[in-house]
């Protein structure tokens, strides 16, 4: 049975909301956001001291929130217990550790620009970071980490907005779209198909009392075509447009190449030099990922290394799940890169 956190917070905890128009979206969702805000007690200490601390940003994989990360957990710890252990134990220097609210009525987060979700990396660089930047003492130095959806976002950010941020960890993010989605695409079709359309399928969602685990994926591609192909025509499901047809599962190629321009493995080709501004890239992956990113991954490490893109690479003995352990590898990392 693994071990369970009792250690008590003995840093500081606070709350804040953060309010942006860019978070204007199509789900109805708010754009008031929570975010839980950690500084362990060393940390304090130096600010009182004149010193000023770098910033690391966690994004949460789909279906959680930076609020989960903060919560009580059954034999597990949170993430400001984990951060004030490492900095006990001397394997880490402390940091302003944030935690944003970014779930969605979809089911989650890619963190990218959408007219259907919402402008998330904007609110990422103009909303998040100057509120964080007005409260807290920082260096003026950030990085941004996650698993999974959160690891993507990571790494998407770090591409398409190489000035904003110093640092990533992505742990088994999403890369590799043509093992890690379209396997879904039949199963998606045929949850959608037993409502009648997506709209329908949509309405299932917001109003029925649970989940299976069909619909939780279909729903993961719905998210997905929100967060990657944003058509202008809302009349029907929001304005997502899938990239398969419902009836016949054929893919729509002209949608499906617009979704590979958010693939690691495509967007890098285009963005080399944005990963080589980066101080500290980590990318880790298990090598029995139950998604197949670990397939996707090995492609993305052989790019870095034949485009001369420095980088920290760990395939781990491990799936998909329960891998938050891993977070004692990269977290002492960014905070010591950030730190320089």
């Amino acid at each position: 049975m693994p071990e369970h956190s009792f250690a008590p917070i003995t840093g500081s905890l606070e709350r804040i909301v953060v309010d942006s128009d860019l978070l204007r979206n199509r789900l109805g969702d708010p754009t008031e956001r929570e975010v839980i805000v950690h500084i362990p007690k060393q940390g304090l200490e130096m600010i009182q001291q004149g010193k000023n601390l770098p910033v690391m940003i966690y994004l949460a994989p789909f279906t959680s929130s930076g609020l989960a990360r903060a919560g009580w957990k059954a034999f597990a710890e949170t993430l400001p217990q984990r951060h004030e252990r490492l900095v006990n134990q001397g394997k880490m220097l402390p940091t302003i550790l944030v935690m944003p609210d970014c779930f969605t009525s979809l089911g989650g987060n890619q963190f990218v620009d959408s007219s259907i979700m919402g402008e998330w990396s904007s609110w990422l660089n103009k909303s998040l970071k100057p509120a964080i930047t007005m409260r807290y003492s920082t260096n003026g130095r950030f990085a941004l980490f996650g698993k999974s959806s959160g690891g993507f976002g990571a790494l998407h950010n770090a591409i398409h907005h190489p000035n904003e941020w110093h640092a990533i960890a992505s742990h088994s993010g999403d890369v590799g779209f043509d093992v890690l989605y379209r396997a879904d695409f039949p199963t998606t079709a045929t949850q959608i198909n037993q409502r009648g359309n997506l709209d329908d399928f949509l309405t299932h969602v917001k109003t029925c009392s649970k989940l299976n685990s069909d619909d939780f994926h279909a729903l993961m591609i719905c998210a997905m075509a929100a967060s990657y192909d944003s058509k202008t025509n809302i009349s029907d499901g929001f304005g997502i447009r899938l990239p398969f047809d419902l009836n016949t599962c054929q893919i729509d190629e002209t949608i499906w190449k617009q979704w590979l321009t958010f693939d690691p493995l495509y967007s890098i080709k285009q963005n080399q030099n944005s990963l080589k501004k980066l101080d500290f890239l980590y990318i880790d992956c298990g090598n029995k990922d139950q998604y197949g990113i670990q397939y996707g991954s090995r492609i993305l490490i052989k790019s870095l290394k034949e485009y001369g893109i420095n980088h920290h690479w760990e395939e781990f003995e491990g799936t998909h799940s329960g891998i938050e352990h891993r977070l004692d590898i990269s977290m002492p990392l960014l905070a010591k890169t950030l730190h320089n």
